[in-house]
């Protein structure tokens, strides 16, 4: 057997295995979240939340939503928060040094004034230039900090310096929460009593060409636009499946930046948000998670299927592309920092499982399909594919993928049905049909772009462009 011939076998066995091993995971995963969102929903359709939302005794909680340059819509989201269904709440907003009028809109809206004002700075963070409460006791809950900018990890460790409550809920402040959100976030807080439950996700959609008045979600349509129909499939499949599957058996990684839920005194514990990575909201559930490792405290990450909170998708390969660049760059600069857990049995299953699944099938998966296709390409050059066998494994891996996809809509479908126009879900299940071929290649290709530019040493975030919800496109940061 020739070199060249060895290199091809064991380069192709060596695809094979990893594919095989990325699907047995994605079965897994897809079987393993039916029995979590089941039990789920059969604990909470018998729960009463109103008793929570009125006691007074319900846990205190602070919503800390970072803003920069938000002005286009910063007053009709804060009135969305104000909103929420709970007693024992405050709202946070920390203005990050914007350059708008979002501050300025803020005072006159809500009738604010500065306060005088003594901040324990538990984390370090830039400065702030003051602090502003409202004149009109309809708006008690609200506190708005100004401050240096400094980017939005920065800005929620103000936030929680400033907090005066036991738990943090950290959001985007474009977000639209439902209004029971709150109240379902911090269940999981009071249900365990063996555990220390340190943090608690929530279901993201997406809310591009839903009906949106006053803060509130009237109608929830599927977008229009074939880039956030394409992330709306993906967020129900990662979401539904994947983050269910996970926080099941207590090996969660990731709780999404747009809404999450913290026990305040961990996360000071550990350190709070670090402002050196731009994936600042995995990197705090791993930290948290490793500190109560390393002091040997049982805990819990947990996770609900409720579709709690709606965001703005991007809606072109522009702004999509960027937001894949952070995304992979977040992921490397996290897993780098925490190096030590990989297969490190002292980690138990966070080391020896979920650090090397991410580390295999999400921060190498954009290089092992890249390197695959260029290898791909050179057979073909030299005449070396066997045809018969490529077309066979390709079929497989893309009706495996849509297949999987078909599943994510199947549990949509008879869990919570948001998408109840039987349209909706043929154009859903249609625009799946496309993603081998023009979706997944893209974020492959934005992935690669990432891991340029993190070897490149570049930490921006990149300028993002919302459209806003019912309003003309805005420049701003996500």
């Amino acid at each position: 057997m020739s070199l060249w011939n060895f290199f091809t076998m064991l380069l192709t066995y060596g695809i094979f295995i990893y594919a095989v091993v990325l699907v047995s995971f994605y079965i897994w995963i897809g079987l393993y979240s039916i029995g979590a969102t089941r039990k789920y929903m059969r604990k909470n359709s018998i729960t009463d939340y109103r008793l929570l939302a009125s006691s007074p005794h319900a846990p205190s909680v602070s919503i800390l939503a970072p803003a920069y340059n938000e002005g286009a819509n910063i007053v009709e989201n804060v009135r969305s928060l104000l909103s929420l269904y709970y007693s024992n709440l405050e709202v946070i907003i920390i203005n990050d040094g914007s350059k708008d009028d979002s501050l300025q809109k803020l005072i006159a809206s809500y009738n604010l004034e500065k306060t005088p004002h003594h901040v324990q700075y538990k984390i370090a963070t830039k400065e702030i230039r003051g602090i502003y409460k409202s004149k009109n006791p309809a708006y008690k809950k609200l506190v708005v900090v100004d401050k240096v900018n400094g980017g939005k990890a920065d800005a929620l460790n103000v936030g929680i310096n400033v907090s005066a409550n036991n738990y943090i809920v950290c959001i985007d402040v474009d977000c639209i929460l439902e209004q029971d959100a709150v109240l379902k976030m911090i269940k999981p807080f009071l249900e365990e009593t063996d555990k220390k439950v340190i943090a608690t996700g929530g279901v993201v959609r997406i809310a591009n060409s839903c009906i949106i008045k006053d803060g509130r979600l009237i109608k929830v349509n599927l977008p229009a636009n074939y880039w956030a129909r394409m992330q709306s499939l993906e967020y129900i499949r990662a979401f539904i499946l994947g983050r269910m599957a996970w926080a099941r058996m207590n090996g969660l990684m990731l709780i999404s930046g747009a809404f999450g839920a913290f026990d305040k005194e961990i996360a000071v514990k550990a350190g709070g948000y670090n402002h050196k990575t731009v994936g600042e909201d995995m990197e705090l559930v791993v930290r948290m998670r490793r500190y109560m490792e390393e002091t040997q405290q049982p805990y819990l990450v947990s996770y609900i299927p409720d579709p709690l909170c709606w965001t703005e998708a991007p809606t072109n390969t522009k702004i999509l592309g960027r937001q894949r660049n952070r995304w992979t760059r977040g992921t490397i600069e996290t897993l780098w920092f925490h190096r030590i857990m990989f297969f490190n049995p002292r980690y138990h299953l966070l080391g020896m499982l979920s650090y090397p699944y991410w580390f295999f099938f999400e921060m190498l998966a954009p290089l092992i399909e890249a390197f695959g296709i260029i290898v791909f390409l050179l057979m073909v050059i030299f005449q070396l594919i066997n045809w018969h066998v490529f077309i066979a494994l390709l079929a497989f891996i893309v009706s495996f993928g849509y297949l999987y996809a078909a599943f994510a809509a199947f549990m949509e479908v008879t869990t919570y049905n948001m998408y109840r126009r039987r349209t909706d879900m043929m154009k859903l299940l249609l625009t799946a049909l496309t993603e081998p071929f023009v979706f997944h290649p893209f974020v492959v290709w934005a992935a690669i772009k990432g891991y340029i530019d993190y070897l490149r040493k570049k930490n921006a975030w990149g300028e993002m462009t919302r459209q806003g919800f019912g309003t003309p496109t805005v420049p701003g940061k996500n």
